[in-house]
C-alpha cells in the first residue's frame, strides 16, 4: 500500500533562525566602590565589539575561535609586557560603553588563562565567555533583577586589623598605661558567720549608696558616674548550697531579682555559685593632676602629713606651715592644700607614682580594702632618704582651680574630661528622675561655711580605716608626717 508524503502545512510553525554566538563580558570581581552596576562599567550580558591592546593590536567583532582565540590573544601580549587594553562592549542595539583596563592572570580559572582589571578601580575586573546573542540580550533585560539578588547575596564583611595599643596607651592617657575609670566592687554581706547566705541585692546597692554619700559628706571631691551589677562565680557546698537560690528551671529566674547569691549544677554534678556583686563608677570633680615633690640636699622631711578616710580614700591632713622651702611648699601642694581646705574639701591622693591608691572593693565582711597608710609614709620617706623625685597624683575640686607652682609629671597630657564643670561650693544631691548627682547652690550652711568645716574637722582628728581593714594597730596624726 502506498503512502503519501505529508506536505507541511501552511499554519505549522516555523523555526526561528539561530541566535548567533557572540564573546560577552563576565563580571568576575565587584568593585568596592559599588558601581559595577552603573552605565560606565561593564557588566554580565555585554557584547564585545573591539578590543585594543597597545597601540599595535586592535581586534573586532567576530573573534576568530571566540574566547578561546582570545585568551591566545591576551597570553602573547602579556608575554610581550603589552597589558594595556581598552575593550568597547554593546548592550541592546546602538548603545556601546568603554573599559580601560590591564591584562592580568586569572589563576583561580587555570594555566594561561587571563582577566581585565579596571585601571580606575583594581577591585574590578571582568573575563570573557561565548554566549549567543540572544542570551545576552536577555542578561541585559534581567539587570534590575540580578542587581536585587546580587543586593540580597552581599554580606558585610569583617575582620580585624591591627593597632599601636602601645604607643597609644603611651601618648594619649594622661598617666602612661593606666585608666582613669575609677570604681568600687561591693560584695554581697554576709547575713551569718559561717558566710553561708548574704543579703539581697539590694542591700548592697543600699552600702554602695552610703558609701558614696559618706565619702562626699567627708569631704572627697567625688561624683557619681554609674552603677552595675556583676556576677562572680565560685564553688559552694553545704549550707551554702542549699540555701542558695536554685537556677535550674526557666521558673526559677523571677526568684533572682533580688537575690545576691544563686546556684547551679554543672554537668558534673558541682555546685556552682554566681555572686551578685555590685561596682559603683564614680569621677572626681575636677581633674586628676600630677604633682612631683623635687628633692635636695637637706631636706630632713617632705612636709605633709596623711591619713585615711573610713571610706578608704588616703588625703593630704595637714602640711607643714612657715617653711617656704619644704618640699611640700617647692611643689606647689601646701598651696593646693590651703585650696582644699577653704573649699571644705579633702585633698585627695589618688595615684603615688603613677599607681592608684584609691579604695577598691568592700568584702563580704564589709571591711574596705584600701591602702595602708603606714606602708605608705615608709615609701615616701624612702624617696626622702633616697633623694628620688616624688610624684603623685591628686583630685582637684574645681575646674577653675590652677596651680600655679604645682610641677606637672606630663604637662602635655591632658587631664581627664568632666562632664560638667563645677564650682568650689557645691552640694550633691540627687534629682527626680534621675540617674546622677548634679550639683546644687549650698543654701543649708551658713555664710562661714561652719557646718561642713565642723564635719570636716571631726573626719580630720583619726585615720578612720578601723581595725577590722588590716591587721595593724591605728595610730596618730602626728607619726605621719613624711
Amino acid at each position: 500500500m502506498t503512502m503519501d508524503r505529508a506536505q507541511p502545512s501552511s499554519d505549522s510553525p516555523t523555526r526561528e533562525p539561530k541566535s548567533p554566538v557572540v564573546l560577552s563580558i563576565e563580571c568576575l570581581k565587584g568593585t568596592n566602590k559599588a558601581d559595577e552596576w552603573t552605565d560606565d562599567m561593564l557588566q554580565t550580558g555585554d557584547i564585545v565589539e573591539e578590543l585594543r591592546i597597545g597601540t599595535s593590536v586592535t581586534v573586532k567583532s567576530p573573534f576568530k575561535n571566540g574566547r578561546s582565540g582570545v585568551q591566545k590573544i591576551l597570553h602573547a601580549s602579556f608575554k610581550a609586557k603589552d597589558t594595556s587594553i581598552q575593550v568597547r562592549v554593546r548592550r541592546g542595539r546602538d548603545d556601546f560603553t568603554e573599559l580601560q583596563a590591564c591584562i592580568v592572570p586569572n589563576d583561580s580559572a587555570g594555566k594561561k588563562v587571563y582577566m581585565l582589571r579596571s585601571i580606575t578601580d583594581p577591585n574590578y575586573a571582568v573575563g570573557f565567555c561565548d554566549r549567543t546573542e540572544a542570551d545576552c540580550f536577555e542578561l541585559q533585560a534581567s539587570r534590575n533583577t540580578r542587581m536585587v539578588s546580587a543586593l540580597t547575596r552581599t554580606k558585610l564583611q569583617d575582620g580585624y586589623v591591627a593597632y599601636p595599643w602601645e604607643r597609644r596607651m603611651q601618648e594619649l592617657l594622661p598617666i602612661p598605661y593606666s585608666s582613669c575609670f575609677l570604681s568600687v566592687l561591693f560584695l554581697p554581706k554576709a547575713s551569718d558567720r559561717a558566710a553561708s547566705r548574704y543579703n539581697d541585692l539590694d542591700d548592697t546597692l543600699a552600702r554602695a549608696n552610703v558609701w558614696l554619700n559618706a565619702s562626699q559628706a567627708s569631704g572627697v571631691p567625688v561624683v557619681f558616674m554609674n552603677i552595675q551589677t556583676e556576677s562572680l562565680l565560685t564553688k559552694i557546698s553545704g549550707e551554702t548550697a542549699s540555701s542558695t537560690v536554685n537556677a535550674g528551671s526557666l521558673s526559677d529566674l523571677a526568684n533572682l531579682a533580688s537575690a545576691s547569691l544563686y546556684g547551679f549544677e554543672d554537668y558534673h554534678g558541682v555546685d556552682i555559685g554566681v555572686v551578685r556583686a555590685v561596682r559603683l563608677w564614680y569621677a572626681p570633680l575636677g581633674p586628676e593632676i600630677p604633682v612631683e615633690i623635687k628633692l635636695q640636699e637637706g631636706d630632713v622631711k617632705l612636709g605633709f602629713a596623711i591619713s585615711r578616710t573610713e571610706e578608704g580614700f588616703i588625703y593630704v591632713s595637714s602640711v607643714a606651715g612657715g617653711d617656704e622651702n619644704a618640699p611640700s611648699s617647692r611643689s606647689g601642694l601646701s598651696n593646693l592644700y590651703k585650696e582644699a581646705m577653704n573649699a571644705s574639701r579633702l585633698l585627695v591622693v589618688s595615684r603615688v607614682s603613677n599607681q592608684k591608691v584609691l579604695p577598691w572593693m568592700v568584702s563580704s565582711t564589709g571591711a574596705v580594702r584600701c591602702y595602708d597608710t603606714v606602708s605608705l609614709s615608709q615609701k615616701l620617706s624612702l624617696h626622702r632618704h633616697a633623694k628620688i623625685p616624688v610624684s603623685i597624683h591628686v583630685f582637684l575640686w574645681d575646674r577653675t582651680v590652677v596651680p600655679s607652682n604645682t610641677n606637672q609629671t606630663r604637662r602635655g597630657a591632658s587631664p581627664p574630661t568632666m562632664p560638667l564643670p563645677l564650682s568650689s561650693e557645691v552640694q550633691l544631691s540627687r534629682q527626680p528622675n534621675e540617674n546622677q548627682i548634679q550639683p546644687l547652690p549650698l543654701e543649708l550652711a551658713d555664710e562661714s561655711g561652719s557646718v561642713m568645716s565642723e564635719r570636716l574637722s571631726e573626719r580630720l582628728e583619726r585615720d578612720t580605716a578601723g581595725e577590722s581593714s588590716f591587721r595593724f594597730h591605728d595610730f596618730a596624726l602626728s607619726s605621719n608626717w613624711v
